[in-house]
């Protein structure tokens, strides 16, 4: 088995973009992710879409780029953990003869003109239902968003380990500088962590600045078999390995919920499957929908042992010169929000060494996480500008 590869990626324009439906911006994605591959939409036999806050793209995608048959044609939602699925299925689609390739495609509009970037998380249906069971508790005692959620699993780590809000101040510090580098990136300013600190509270131990833009826009990648991927246009960026796990949140005294994700069982996973250790990696791309995600992130990953993040963070550990490059495009606290495809994108760019003023200088393993739910959903990708160091058993 040669593996499968990424062949080609396709960017809209990011951020406040209006006047445009979420089906529209994926399908120009699709159609620049092929040309970056110097293919044709009807080389296309698979297509794996994913939609994010408004739900609003699904596989009739597939009518509007006018495809021929395909053998693989799916929506799938593992929320912020979708792009590293939808690769893994397409690897194992391409691996099985069921495809041979495949476009992977996220799009969504959440924005609004005149509408505070909040408001993106209302429903975008307008449901109204009463919850039931333990989500009417969550919603009564004021647990009802991912602001607050994710700020009780920071300050349980917090308490536990002695984790501080300066220390993910460090994350949002490193990530901005990279975004310096980073023309497609809506923060491009230098931010201090005393900016950082001085922002003012979402919901505490989170502040502004701990958590991510809300942008619109697409992002797509084509997924081939390695072979074929050779003799394209763009350097293939190689799949080594991939892995997933998913756990329902337990809001209940003594579970490790927030503390301990899946990230545990996904991570190890994929570096297995590439035959790879934590040593080994030069690159972390790792989804940073809150700043505490990145840091819970790389304690699961091994990076350092659990309750150590905080340390290990600090000091430009992150930052462009630091000893790990993490999120080299500013990610999804400066750069832009589109789910695991902020990730994704970005450790393509840098596996092809497109990256410029922020490519990382090693480059040979990167390492690519999607998260999704409140910590309970996880996805890893392992990715390399070279062919694959074993055969993997898919």
């Amino acid at each position: 088995m040669t593996g499968a590869a990424i062949a080609g990626l396709g960017i809209t324009e990011l951020g406040k973009v209006y006047g445009r439906s979420s089906t529209s911006l994926a399908a120009e994605a699709v159609r620049l992710a092929v040309a970056d591959a110097g293919l044709a939409l009807p080389d296309l036999d698979g297509l794996l879409v994913s939609s994010g806050i408004r739900q609003d793209v699904g596989v009739s995608l597939a009518d509007v780029l006018a495809l021929p048959e395909l053998g693989l044609l799916a929506q799938v939602n593992a929320f912020g953990a979708t792009a590293g699925v939808m690769v893994a299925q397409a690897a194992q689609a391409i691996a099985s003869g069921a495809a041979t390739t495949v476009a992977c495609v996220f799009a969504d509009t959440p924005l609004r003109p005149q509408r505070r970037a909040g408001d993106a998380w209302g429903s975008p249906r307008g449901d109204a239902r009463a919850p039931r069971g333990l989500a009417g508790w969550s919603l009564a005692s004021g647990a009802a968003s991912p602001n607050i959620l994710y700020a009780l699993c920071a300050r349980r780590h917090m308490e536990r380990y002695g984790t501080t809000s300066a220390q993910l101040g460090d994350i949002a510090v490193a990530q901005r500088a990279w975004a310096a580098g980073n023309p497609r990136a809506a923060m491009r300013a230098p931010l201090t962590l005393a900016e950082h600190q001085a922002s003012r509270w979402i919901a505490e131990p989170l502040h502004l600045l701990d958590c991510c833009l809300v942008s619109n826009g697409a992002v797509a990648v084509i997924v081939t078999s390695a072979g074929r991927a050779a003799g394209l246009c763009r350097p293939p960026v190689h799949l080594w390995g991939f892995g997933q796990a998913h756990a329902p949140r337990q809001l209940r005294a003594g579970s490790d919920w927030g503390v301990v994700t899946p990230a545990a069982r996904s991570g190890p996973q994929a570096m297995r499957m590439a035959g790879i250790g934590v040593d080994d990696v030069d690159v972390c791309e790792l989804y940073d929908c809150y700043t505490y995600t990145v840091l819970v992130t790389l304690e699961d990953y091994g990076f350092c042992p659990k309750g150590e993040g905080g340390q290990f963070v600090a000091d430009g550990r992150l930052a462009p010169g630091g000893k790990l490059a993490c999120n080299t495009g500013g990610g999804q606290l400066s750069a832009y929000y589109m789910w695991g495809m902020t990730p994704l994108s970005e450790a393509v760019i840098q596996a092809r060494g497109d990256g410029g003023e922020r490519q990382a200088p090693r480059h040979d393993v990167i390492m690519v996480s999607g998260n999704g739910g409140i910590l309970e959903h996880h996805a890893t990708l392992v990715l390399s500008p070279h062919p694959a160091r074993r055969s993997a058993a898919w």
